[in-house]
């Protein structure tokens, strides 16, 4: 697969990216390159191959679900200004 010049440019306007004709030459070059790659990735057959969410098949070490914190919401909601059933209560900013 190939990437014209008049590509180029247009996505390069679009991104407000300034670039010279040395440089669209090269990235002429260099997204052919890539493109060529997917072509060739998209070619591989992946019919019988199971999906795997990391290569690694690492197993994420986790911690207990345990409360390791006291309840203070009393002593919390003593000093606020405004409180009612458990919640504090905000100035309204939006009508």
């Amino acid at each position: 697969m190939t990437i014209s010049r008049e590509d180029i440019e247009k996505v390069a306007l679009l991104a407000r990216i300034r670039v010279n004709d040395q440089q669209v030459t090269e990235l002429e070059k260099d997204l052919g390159n890539i493109l060529n790659l997917v072509d060739q990735l998209q070619s591989a057959d992946t019919e019988n191959v199971k999906p795997m969410a990391h290569p690694l098949d690492a197993i994420q070490r986790l911690r207990p679900d345990e409360v390791t914190e006291s309840n203070q919401r009393e002593a919390f909601q003593a000093i606020a200004p405004a409180t009612e059933a458990g919640l504090y209560l905000v100035p309204k900013v939006i009508d």
